[in-house]
């Protein structure tokens, strides 16, 4: 596993702050989202059921975000990451399904401050209004020309994840999305 997160310590402000929140465990589980062994299998190992579509639930210690109709992400300490996909694979033992650390895959982004939802509103096409997205809603899209995945934790805070290798280019478009004199003013 990595011992360095994406872009260490990068940092930017203006509208809002943006920075790489460093490394952070991550399982994709694929099964069947609607069997009662894939949802006793997620409570058993994160303590949490299955989120509805496009919702996260997240803990103390955790989240489990839906991503597809058969496809979940499983948040957790990144040294625990290994210990869920065992857990998972011993609950569902002769069942379809796949699960896989993905930790060292992904880049981890917060957006805070008086203008999350204008930052991200600007490179995402998705309705960050508070009316139609809020605290708890997650959203797998696109941000600017790459896959990105976010959702809001409150109504000023936003989390991003994206695939490493394109880490920097995410954070360089937040960053230039947050500079000051860009405000739009819808939010």
């Amino acid at each position: 596993m990595s011992e360095m997160s994406a872009l260490p310590g990068a940092v930017a402000g203006g509208l809002a702050d943006i920075s790489e929140l460093g490394l952070q465990g991550m399982v994709t589980l694929k099964a069947d989202l609607s069997a009662p062994e894939t949802a006793a299998a997620v409570r058993a190992a994160t303590g949490t059921a299955v989120p509805d579509r496009r919702r996260i639930i997240e803990t103390e210690t955790g989240a489990v975000a839906w991503m597809a109709p058969d496809e979940l992400l499983i948040l957790c300490a990144h040294d625990g990451a290994d210990a869920m996909v065992t857990s998972l694979c011993n609950t569902l033992k002769g069942r379809h399904y796949l699960a896989v650390n993905v930790s060292d895959a992904r880049a981890f982004f917060a957006i805070e401050g008086r203008g999350a939802r204008e930052v991200l509103a600007k490179l995402a096409p998705v309705d960050l209004h508070p009316e139609s997205f809020g605290p708890g809603e997650m959203r797998r899209t696109r941000l600017a020309q790459v896959p990105a995945a976010f959702w809001m934790t409150s109504g000023d805070s936003i989390r991003l994840i994206c695939f490493r290798s394109v880490a920097r280019y995410v954070f360089d478009c937040l960053a230039i999305s947050a500079r000051d004199g860009g405000e739009v003013g819808y939010f």
